[in-house]
């Protein structure tokens, strides 16, 4: 729970922008190192660290460390930078490894202020091409330093260095260093050791390729007790060790050397336990230099042109325990004088590559100690099970790339430790009474299938196996497997298609396999078998799944229904004959555990979030040697989540608008930390030759991207323009506004239940102050005098029977929705009358919202323009069959306007019908040219 904690901790502190836009860093965690392992070839890390960072093209020291997280403990710079400050790293206190390769000269004191975690610094650079000063006290803050590289740079100049107590590797290579006893110069704690007690101890020196070094003065190191020295690729010679005045040595390595001998007096001299010798031109070892490497326990002589050993080699070396002869000329290995002879205590014998063919019964038969026996790439043709007599111990015994046709029926009893054993690129001839019998603890095997089996053949193998690698050779039937069960087999690699598996048998077969390697045609073979285009295998216990096609497959596989599945590999699946664009959807499935996703060379070309909806677990993704992938902007919404990792190496993005929203989306996701290796860059339309970087291309080049940002953008200011002067002309009686049409809509909604209602009122009258008199002495009358004279309606009239200290809004509000008719008088002083505006908007709110509209009736005083009338658009759409009317100045008309006026009022349930229209006014009103209402036609 802690570490889940720690890492969710270092994830925000990313910086908000990923690590190709500023840094150029890249950051991963420990445990995923082997994913980018050839990002830090240069520059090693520590795997067990939880979080590490590689940053490129570094000019300006300070700001690419603002983008690198401050809980980083694994940290390599490359760059430009020929001064290290003070203070440089004060903000990482947690760093324990730093590598840096920034072509420095000088490192001030107190650079280093502040790493008391530190356990590794390297500096590294190309090889003799800088040269750095360090100050004699650089390294005094570094109390925990185990490990000082210095790899390239020269340190000549420098004197006096001092050496943290802690130190326990050293290495100086690749640099300008000619004499061993320049260090002594450099690093004079190396020697200043008074007595033995106080020597300074180093568990490696390591000089190699220092291909000038050639110089050991007597007494460079004296004192200096020491477990390795290693002096490869130089022009030193072995011998030349013993004049360094060194206290102590165990061992040492002179690979690529001038030695032309086996050092015997150097083994003698420091009792050496372990020797490395390989790569140099020795030819032959006389017996009279063995007598003097009887300390030696370790032996590497590989590829130093041996053609024969001499006899008794083993027996001078009785403490021997490693022997490496690989790549050699030796025809014959006569390690033991006869069967009668002591026995050695060696456990490892490595004779790959040499020109074996024929091994003698007696060859290894004083080895009872030996564990493993490694004679790959030889030209063994025959074994007889008496070479292996004797070999009680043996774990692992590598007889690959062979031309075995032959071995003994029964061999593998006289093996019963038997562990490891290869018989790849071999001749072996597998029939139905080849078997493994004997083979009780065998637990790792991988074997060559060279021959189609005959019919009805089955292929019998141990069923205690833990690790399985077949290989076929291409259009060979497979072969069927006689066992039905292999109960603990937790690895299965198939190159070619060896094995005839069904999908429907394949988890009772392995039920505990954990780990799959298909190599070869073994995925295309696989999906077209069964004619599907799904992954047709179902292991629930599979955690890893890696698929290496070989570019001849015509149809990807859908990789789905593996519930325990954590990490998936698919390499060169694209059909080269036919490519094709493949979406990520058609590669993986439902994947519910899924947390580390690496593509190489699959053809992908989109990725959309379609593909993550059934990875919800996916914490990594890894997409190698794709080009021109076109990211859908449906991740945009799907960024939370996106694995908290992705890395675009060696391949590019498309330079197509569709990918223009990415630049923005990138800067903008903290959660997901996306690296692309390379800068992307797109060819220019205009000329043939000149490129630009991808994304100010797709900026440039885009411009329905920028006209979106323009539209949205002025659709909001246009918007915002809008509403300004209805919020002004509204004032503080909008909420009242909006609350009062709440309310009656509700009560419109209730009326509903009761439809037989009574209302307060027959007709609302709304009207300026300055129409009062033609209310009062026209209007007034006619509609509320008994009949016959008028029509006895009861009218609400707002100076008459508003309710006094209420709100203007509320007594509109609940007058309007209290009475059957609403009676719009409408003037030009009226239109610009606070309160008349607001009755009319009302009125015309309630037609739209009330569940049965009311009715709404205007009369005009005086001829109106159309464009003069609030919000026009809703009236002309509302009141289209005539329910206005022009009350006419001429006295012999105002008989239509009564009769029409008690048409409109007259009717039986009002209040509860629609409104009746007038057709011939509103068409008047809209012919064109005119522009007022016209008066009423019945």
């Amino acid at each position: 729970m802690g570490g889940h904690l720690l890492l969710l901790g270092l994830l925000l502190s990313l910086p908000l922008t990923t690590g190709w836009t500023t840094s150029n860093c890249l950051v991963t965690e420990g445990s995923r190192q082997p994913l980018l392992n050839r990002f830090f070839l240069v520059c090693p890390m520590d795997s067990s660290l939880p979080f590490l960072a590689v940053c490129s093209s570094v000019s300006n020291l300070t700001q690419a460390l603002k983008a690198v997280p401050q809980g980083v403990e694994g940290l390599c710079l490359f760059g430009s930078i020929s001064v290290l400050p003070q203070d440089a790293f004060s903000n990482f206190p947690e760093l324990k490894v730093l590598g840096l390769s920034l072509h420095l000269t000088q490192v001030l004191p107190g650079a280093f202020q502040g790493l008391r975690q530190l356990r590794q610094l390297s500096f590294i650079s190309l090889p003799s091409k800088d040269h750095i000063f360090l100050a004699p006290d650089v390294f005094g803050d570094l109390r925990s330093l185990q490990q000082l590289n210095f790899l390239g740079p020269c340190l000549d100049g420098n004197l006096g260095v001092q050496l943290p107590p802690s130190l326990r590797y050293l290495t100086v290579g690749h640099s300008c260093l000619q004499d061993v006893g320049e260090l002594a110069h450099i690093f004079p704690d190396l020697v200043n050791g008074n007595s033995s007690e106080d020597a300074w101890t180093l568990d490696i020196l390591n000089l190699s390729f220092n291909k000038q070094l050639k110089i050991a003065s007597p007494g460079a190191l004296q004192g200096l007790k020491l477990g390795t020295l290693n002096l490869d690729h130089t022009q030193m010679k072995a011998a030349a060790v013993t004049q360094l005045g060194l206290q102590r040595l165990n061992t040492l390595s002179v690979t690529f050397t001038v030695t032309a001998e086996l050092p015997a007096e150097a083994v003698a001299h420091f009792e050496l336990q372990q020797l490395n010798l390989g790569a140099n031109r020795i030819g032959q070892i006389a017996l009279e230099t063995l007598a003097s490497c009887h300390s030696l326990k370790s032996l590497n002589l590989q590829r130093i042109g041996l053609t024969k050993l001499p006899l008794g080699f083993l027996a001078a070396m009785p403490r021997l325990q490693a022997l490496n002869l690989a790549g050699n000329q030796l025809q014959s290995a006569m390690l033991c004088m006869n069967e009668t002879g002591a026995a050695s205590g060696l456990w490892s014998l490595n004779l790959s590559n040499n020109e074996l063919h024929i091994l003698s019964p007696a060859t290894f038969s004083c080895l009872p100690h030996l564990r493993e026996l490694l004679l790959w790439g030889n030209q063994l043709v025959r074994l007889d099970a008496q070479v292996f007599q004797g070999l009680q111990r043996l774990e692992t015994l590598d007889l690959g790339k062979n031309p075995l046709v032959h071995l003994s029926e029964g061999w593998l009893t006289l093996l019963p430790a038997l562990t490891t054993l290869n018989l790849l690129d071999t001749g072996m001839l597998l029939s139905q009474t080849w078997s493994f019998w004997g083979a009780e603890s065998l637990n790792n095997l991988s074997l060559q299938l060279p021959s189609a089996p005959t019919a009805g053949a089955a292929l019998s193998l141990p069923t205690r196996l833990t690790g399985l690698e077949l290989h076929a050779v291409s259009s060979v039937k497979p072969w069927e497997l006689s066992s039905n069960v292999f109960p603990i087999l937790q690895v299965l690699t198939l190159k070619g298609w060896g094995l005839q598996l069904g999908s429907q048998n394949i988890s009772k077969i392995f039920p505990a396999l954990r780990h799959l390697f298909l190599i070869g045609r073994s995925f295309g073979v696989l999906c077209s078998q069964y004619n599907s285009s799904f992954f047709p295998w179902h292991l629930p216990r599979l955690q890893s799944l890696k698929i290496q096609g070989n570019s001849y497959n015509p149809q990807p596989c859908c990789i789905t229904g593996l519930p325990s599945l954590q990490e998936l590999k698919l390499e060169a699946l694209q059909y080269i004959a036919q490519p094709r664009p493949v979406r990520l959807e058609e590669l993986v499935g439902e994947l519910p555990r899924l947390q580390v996703l690496h593509l190489a060379r699959t053809g992908l070309v989109t990725l959309s979030a379609t593909a993550f909806q059934g990875l919800g677990s996916l914490q990594v993704l890894v997409l190698d040697g794709e080009r021109n992938l076109v990211l859908d902007d449906s991740l945009r919404d799907h960024s939370p989540q996106m694995p908290r990792y992705m890395y675009i190496l060696m391949s590019s993005l498309a330079c197509q608008c569709t990918n223009a929203w990415v630049e923005p989306w990138l800067e903008r996701s903290p959660r997901t930390y996306t690296h692309i290796l390379t800068k992307q860059l797109c060819q220019a339309e205009d000329t043939g030759h000149s490129k630009t970087l991808l994304f100010p291309f797709l900026s440039n080049h885009c411009p329905k991207t920028l006209e979106l940002e323009l539209f949205w953008g002025s659709s909001v200011l246009l918007l915002l323009l809008i509403s300004l002067p209805l919020l002004q002309e509204a004032r503080n009686s909008w909420v009242r506004y909006i609350q009062a049409l709440f309310r009656a809509w509700l009560q419109g909604l209730r009326g509903r239940k009761d439809e037989g209602k009574r209302f307060l009122y027959d007709v609302f009258v709304s009207h300026c102050r300055q129409d009062q008199g033609w209310v009062v002495q026209e209007l007034l009358p006619t509609l509320e005098d008994c009949p016959p004279a008028g029509l006895g309606l009861r009218l609400c009239l707002p100076e008459r029977d508003f309710e006094p200290g209420k709100d203007v809004v509320d007594n509109v509000a609940d007058n309007m929705a209290g009475s059957r008719v609403t009676l719009c008088v409408l003037s030009h002083k009226a239109l610009h009358t606070y309160r008349c505006r607001l009755e009319l908007r009302l009125a015309t709110s309630l037609l739209l919202a009330a569940p049965h509209p009311p009715v709404l009736l205007v009369v005009f005083l005086e001829p109106i323009s159309r464009h003069q009338l609030p919000r026009y658009h809703r009236l002309a759409w509302l009141l289209r069959r005539g329910d206005y009317c022009l009350w006419p100045k001429e006295d012999e008309r105002k008989d239509v306007f009564w009769a029409w006026l008690r048409s409109r009022l007259g009717q039986p349930r009002l209040g509860l019908g629609g409104a009746g229209v007038l057709e011939g006014g509103v068409e008047k009103a809209r012919q064109p040219g005119r522009n007022t209402m016209d008066v009423c036609e019945l």
